[in-house]
């Protein structure tokens, strides 16, 4: 079965860098897409970063952009996301999630079938 698994998180802070990993099995890795979504306590999840078809395009939440990068390596089969100029309001639960290619951004929810378990990232001020 399809297996995400989220590594990377911790405790950094303000102005600080994380890199966050999700490791993929069970799914063909090239064809398909991944986003990273992130839920803070009492709030929604919310989109954070997309890589589809093939890793060529890319999509960010405006919250994110210009701080944050996605990529993947078809190589080893994991989707990074790395987190730079850290703030406060980026403290939240990361989770990756996947589903089968498609040209189209998507940026909801719903899109994606396949869900991690999260890492927490915690931004002190």
């Amino acid at each position: 079965q399809v297996q995400l698994v989220e590594s990377g998180g911790g405790l950094v802070q303000t102005g600080g860098s994380l890199r966050l990993s999700c490791a993929a099995s069970g799914i063909t890795f090239s064809n398909s897409n991944f986003a990273w979504f992130r839920q803070a306590p009492g709030k929604e999840r919310e989109f954070v970063a997309v890589d589809g078809w093939k890793g060529v395009i890319k999509s960010y939440a405006d919250s994110v952009k210009g701080r944050f990068t996605i990529s993947r390596d078809n190589a080893k089969n994991i989707v990074y996301l790395q987190m730079n100029s850290l703030r406060p309001e980026d403290t939240a639960v990361y989770y990756c999630s996947a589903r089968t290619s498609t040209l189209r951004v998507l940026t909801t929810q719903k899109e994606y079938d396949y869900w991690g378990q999260g890492t927490q990232v915690t931004v002190s001020s």
